[in-house]
This record gives structure tokens, sequence and C-alpha cells, in this order.
């Protein structure tokens, strides 16, 4: 019998509560039951296995922070866009740790092609369209900023920064500035 109530999107939603209270790494079948106060076997008839748990919750993340991010966005341009991105990204991982190791979580293509993973890299084209990057260029200029917002905030998330002045503040606003004058000024190929 299904117990009432239960179903995959309320398990994927207490499921990325429980990421951001214990870590994302931690995240179990088992552990969400006791949440529920239900056998593990039960969870079964809403979803297969850990793995499937672990895909909604980032499936459930990347949306977020893509719903984040078109706020933020809209209306727009240049550097003003860029900073809007990159806070969105830096505030909800330290709002939601769990859930931002969620949307980091490597999805199987199918899962990936349906995921709001596809409006993040159309955003952030788009806001790269703002500095007159085309391709090949945009590519680059789109893992760039992945790789910096995602490196920093690890970083940072993980205490790299709290020990040594200046202020992590100032050093990603500098950051953001470096990049801005970067993208306003990419190498030609």
């Amino acid at each position: 019998m299904v117990r009432a109530g239960l179903t995959p999107e309320r398990l994927a939603r207490a499921g990325a509560e429980l990421a951001d209270e214990v870590g994302f790494d931690r995240v179990t079948v088992s552990e969400l039951a006791r949440r529920f106060d239900v056998k593990v076997a039960s969870l079964y008839s809403h979803i297969r296995n850990s793995h499937e748990l672990k895909t909604r919750i980032a499936l459930l993340a990347l949306e977020e922070l893509a719903d984040r991010a078109a706020d933020a966005l809209a209306g727009r341009a240049g550097k003003d866009a860029l900073v809007a991105l990159a806070d969105v990204y830096r505030d909800y991982a330290r709002e939601h740790p769990g859930r931002y190791a969620a949307a980091q979580y490597r999805l199987g293509p199918e899962d990936a092609a349906g995921s709001a993973g596809v409006r993040h890299a159309q955003m952030t084209r788009a806001l790269l369209r703002g500095y007159d990057l085309t391709e090949p260029d945009q590519t680059h200029a789109v893992r760039l900023l992945g790789s910096v917002f995602h490196g920093y905030v690890s970083i940072e998330m993980g205490g790299g920064f709290s020990h040594s002045a200046p202020d992590s503040q100032e050093t990603w606003s500098r950051i953001l500035d470096a990049l801005d004058a970067l993208l306003r000024t990419w190498p030609s190929s």
C-alpha cells in the first residue's frame, strides 16, 4: 500500500532539505525513510534507489537556481548581469549548501537534456552576447564563468578564505571586475 502523502516530488524536496542539513553526500533512502518514520521498502514504490533520489534532488536544485537566475538577470546586461548571475550562485550556495552540491551531481544524458541546466547555459550565453562573444568563444567563456563561480564558492564554503585578509567579499568583487574586463577584451582566436 502506498503511504498517503508520499510522492517522488515530496521525497525530492525532503531529500533537498536533508542535503542542506547533513550534506548531499550523506543523503540516502534509509535516512529519508527515518525522516518520514516509514520502512525503507515503502519508499521504493516512489523512487527506485539512491541514485534516482539524488538525481531528483539535483533536478530540483537546478530548477531553483535557474528560477533565481532568471529573476536576477531580468532587464540587466553587461557587468550588471554578470554580477547578478554570479551572486545568485554564491548566495544559493550559502543558503542551501546541500542543494548547491546537488546541482553539481553528474546527470545521465537524458536527465541533463531535460533539466534546468539547459536554462543555465542559455542564460549565460545570453549574458555573453552583451559582450559580443560568438562561438566558439562563447563556449569557452561559459566554461570559464562556471569554473570561477563554482571554484570560488567551493573554496569559500570550505573555509579556505576565512583565515586571511582581505575579506572574501572584497576578493569576490575584484574577481567579478576582472571577469568583466576580460570579457570586454576577450582575445581573438
